[in-house]
């Protein structure tokens, strides 16, 4: 079971990397280019990568740090 979990754990870390910035920028298009219907679970994705998003912009750009530095 733990290995299961890891595994989820591991894809959700890639998808969130890669993805958020095409999903957090994309998906508003689809919304109202495409006319695409509306789903809560989508929108809940797409509040998650915008979180993902002012996160690293706070702790990139204002508290300015870097991921892996200890100084």
């Amino acid at each position: 079971m733990s290995k299961a979990l890891r595994e989820i754990y591991g894809v959700g870390i890639v998808f969130f990397y890669y993805l958020k910035w095409p999903f957090a920028l994309g998906y508003p298009a689809l919304l109202y280019g495409a006319d695409y219907h509306r789903h809560w679970s989508m929108d809940l994705i797409w509040i998650y990568c915008v979180a993902l998003i002012f996160k690293d912009f706070i702790y990139l750009v204002i508290l300015k740090k870097r991921y892996g530095n200890d100084r």
